[in-house]
C-alpha cells in the first residue's frame, strides 16, 4: 500500500498545469482590485480588512488570494458547506448572491460578512468565488458593531443567515431594506456590499474563461493536481519536525466584564511522521465577555501554514495533514450565541501560542511572541461637519517577535491580519473630526535579545468635538515572550489628556468613555519579544538602534551592556566591557 507521499498523483497536462495554477491566482488577484477599487469604506479600501477565493463545488480550497487576510482561510470553506447543506433541495442559478455572517459556521463577530455566488458552466455548479469582508456597522449596541461590554451575539448586530440577496441575477429587495435598515453606516454597507458582489461576478467570468478555453474536466484536473503537490509539500515539512508532544500556555488579562480573572489559553501541538493534530481540549471556558469565537479551524490552519509552507499559495491540499481536536464548550468552540464582538483576540494569541509550543523543534524557524493585540482605541460621535455618526477605525500596530537570525519587524499587524494596512493619517483627519498629533515608534518597547523585538508604536489623537472613546488592550499580563534569554517586549498602555492637566492612565477595556472637545489619547503599544541573551547582541547594531530612537541610551547600557558617549553615541570599548562581565555575572545570568 502506497504511503500518502507514494501515492498516485493526478494527471494533468504540465504545460496547462502551470498556466491553471497563475491563471487561479491571477484571478483572485484581480478579484482583489477590483474590491479596493469599488469599495466605499475605508475599512475595505484603505485598511483592506477582507479575504478572497475560489473554492470547489464542494466548497473546498482552490485559490486565496495572497494579500488577503490570513485568518479567513479556514472560514470559507465552512460558509460554502453550509450554504450546500441549506440550499441543497432549492439549489443555485446563475446570478445567485448569497450572505452570510452566521456566527456559528464562521465563528466571528458579525462584522465579517460573506458574499458569495455560484460558478456555473452548462448548468452544472463547477466553483464558488466568495469574498469575506469586514462590514463598518451591522447594528448592535455599539457604533462598529463591536462592543467591548455584549453578553450574548444579539446585542452585537443582525445576523444574516445565507440568505440569497440576489436571485437569478435580481436583487432581493426586502433582504437590502433589512440590511440597509440595520447600520448606522447604511451608505458604506451597501456600498461595500455591491463591491463585493462585483469581485465575485469577475471571479465568475474569469473562472469561466478558464473552463472555456482548458475544459472543465482539465481544469478540474489541473486543481486536483495542485491539491496533491500542496499535500506532498506539507507532509514533507511535517516529517522534518522531531515527533512529540509539544505544549504552551498563556492568558489573556480579562474577557472586558469580568475584570479580574484572567484567561488561560493552552495548546497542545501532536507531531506523528507526516501529520500534525493542533489540540485546544485545554482551553479555558466560554466567557462572559465577546472573547468567544468558534474560529478553532482557523487558528490550526494559519499556524500550520506558518509553519509549514508559508509561501506557497493556500489550497485544500496544504492541509490534508492537519488534524484539529476541539471539544464544545472552550473559548473556540462557545455557543453561537456567545458574546463574539472580540473574537480575535483570543485567536491571535492562540495562533502565538502553537508556535510557541513547537518553537523546542523548531528554533531556526520560529518567531518570539509578538504584540499579540487585535485591538486598538476607538473614537465615536456625532461629526458637527455633517451631523452624521463617525467612527475610527485603526488596526493595532505592534511589534513581531525577534527572528531566529534578525530583529523582528516593527509596526506591524497582527499574525494573523496579512496585508492588512494602517488607515492614512490623511484619510482619518478627512473622515473624522480628529486630529492626529503623532504617529511614531515606541522607543525601548521591542524585547531585548541578540535579536531584538520588533517595537510598537506611539498614536496621539486629538477630539475636535465631543466623543465616546472605546478602549481594546489586552495581554499587559502576559507580554510577548523571549526566547533563548531574549527578554518580552513592553506592554501596552495609553493615557489621557488635556491642557493644563496631568496625565491619566486610560481604562484598557471600557466602552463610551466621554471625551470633551480638544482632550488627546496617547496610545502606546507593545513591542515583540527578543532572542537570544542581550549582552550578547553586536554593540554596533546597539548604536545603531539608539541613533535611530529605537532603544534609548539608557537601555542600551542597562539591558544591552552598550555603553554610548552621549554626545557622539561612539561605543566605549572598555567601559562595556566591564558592564557586560556585570550582566553576566550571577545577577545578569539569573
Amino acid at each position: 500500500m502506497n504511503t500518502p507521499r507514494e501515492k498516485q498523483l493526478t494527471h494533468a497536462d504540465p504545460i496547462t498545469l502551470e498556466v491553471v495554477r497563475n491563471a487561479l491566482v491571477a484571478i483572485v488577484m484581480e478579484m482583489t482590485d477590483n474590491l479596493i477599487r469599488t469599495a466605499y469604506s475605508p475599512i475595505a479600501a484603505e485598511i483592506k480588512d477582507f479575504s478572497i477565493g475560489l473554492l470547489d463545488a464542494n466548497g473546498d480550497s482552490i485559490a486565496q488570494a495572497p494579500n488577503g487576510v490570513p485568518m479567513f482561510c479556514a472560514d470559507l470553506n465552512a460558509t460554502i458547506k453550509k450554504g450546500l447543506e441549506i440550499y441543497a433541495e432549492e439549489g443555485f442559478e446563475d446570478g445567485d448572491i448569497i450572505l452570510s455572517n452566521d456566527t456559528e459556521t464562521n465563528g466571528q463577530h458579525v462584522n465579517n460578512m460573506a458574499a458569495y455566488s455560484p460558478i456555473i458552466a452548462n448548468g452544472e455548479v463547477v466553483a464558488f468565488a466568495a469574498v469575506r469582508s469586514h462590514w463598518i456597522d451591522v447594528g448592535g449596541q455599539a457604533v462598529g458593531s463591536m462592543p467591548g461590554n455584549s453578553r450574548d451575539i444579539y446585542s452585537e448586530g443582525i445576523q444574516i443567515p445565507f440568505m440569497k440577496v440576489y436571485r437569478g441575477g435580481k436583487p432581493d429587495e426586502s433582504v437590502l431594506r433589512l440590511i440597509k435598515t440595520n447600520s448606522r453606516f447604511p451608505e458604506l454597507v451597501m456600498g461595500d456590499m455591491r463591491a463585493q458582489i462585483s469581485a465575485c461576478r469577475l471571479g465568475e467570468q474569469r473562472f469561466l474563461d478558464l473552463i472555456k478555453r482548458y475544459g472543465k474536466d482539465s481544469v478540474m484536473a489541473c486543481i486536483r493536481r495542485i491539491w496533491d503537490e500542496a499535500e506532498i509539500l506539507t507532509r514533507a515539512a511535517v516529517e522534518k519536525i522531531p515527533d512529540g508532544t509539544y505544549e504552551a500556555s498563556c492568558v489573556l488579562d480579562n474577557d472586558g466584564l469580568t475584570l479580574d480573572k484572567t484567561i488561560p489559553l493552552k495548546v497542545k501541538v501532536i507531531v506523528e511522521g507526516s501529520d500534525m493534530t493542533i489540540d485546544f481540549s485545554e482551553m479555558s471556558p466560554p466567557v462572559k465577555g465577546p472573547f468567544n469565537s468558534r474560529a478553532s479551524g482557523t487558528i490550526a490552519r494559519v499556524a500550520f501554514k506558518y509553519l509549514t509552507t508559508p509561501h506557497a499559495p493556500i489550497t485544500e491540499g496544504g492541509f490534508r495533514n492537519l488534524k484539529i481536536v476541539c471539544p464544545e464548550g472552550t473559548i473556540l468552540s462557545a455557543p453561537a450565541n456567545a458574546p463574539m464582538a472580540w473574537f480575535n483576540m483570543a485567536v491571535v494569541s492562540t495562533i502565538d501560542l502553537v508556535l510557541r509550543a513547537i518553537q523546542p523543534a523548531m528554533p531556526d524557524a520560529v518567531t518570539a511572541g509578538s504584540a499579540d493585540n487585535i485591538g486598538m482605541s476607538h473614537i465615536s460621535g456625532i461629526d458637527p461637519r455633517t451631523g452624521k455618526v463617525f467612527q475610527t477605525f485603526a488596526p493595532f500596530l505592534g511589534g513581531w517577535g525577534a527572528r531566529p537570525n534578525a530583529d523582528g519587524p516593527s509596526a506591524v499587524v497582527s499574525l494573523v491580519q496579512g496585508d492588512v494596512r494602517f488607515m492614512p493619517i490623511e484619510v482619518q483627519e478627512t473622515v473624522t473630526p480628529i486630529r492626529v498629533l503623532e504617529f511614531s515608534l515606541h522607543n525601548d518597547s521591542g524585547g531585548a535579545g541578540k535579536y531584538r523585538g520588533g517595537l510598537g508604536i506611539v498614536l496621539g489623537r486629538e477630539v475636535l468635538t465631543d466623543a465616546e472613546f472605546h478602549g481594546r488592550f489586552e495581554r499587559t499580563k502576559d507580554a510577548p515572550w523571549g526566547f533563548s534569554g531574549g527578554q518580552p517586549g513592553v506592554v501596552t498602555h495609553s493615557v489621557f489628556r488635556h491642557e493644563g492637566q496631568p496625565d491619566r492612565p486610560a481604562p484598557l477595556k471600557c466602552e463610551s468613555l466621554h471625551l470633551k472637545k480638544g482632550d488627546q489619547e496617547f496610545s502606546y503599544t507593545s513591542g515583540g519579544g527578543g532572542i537570544g541573551l542581550p549582552w550578547t547582541r553586536d554593540p554596533e547594531s546597539v548604536k545603531r538602534d539608539v541613533v535611530n530612537s529605537y532603544v534609548s541610551i539608557e537601555a542600551a547600557r542597562e539591558k544591552y551592556g552598550v555603553v554610548l558617549a552621549q554626545d557622539s553615541f561612539d561605543v566605549d570599548a572598555i567601559a562595556t566591557t566591564a558592564r557586560r562581565k556585570i550582566l553576566t555575572g550571577p545577577v545578569g545570568a539569573a
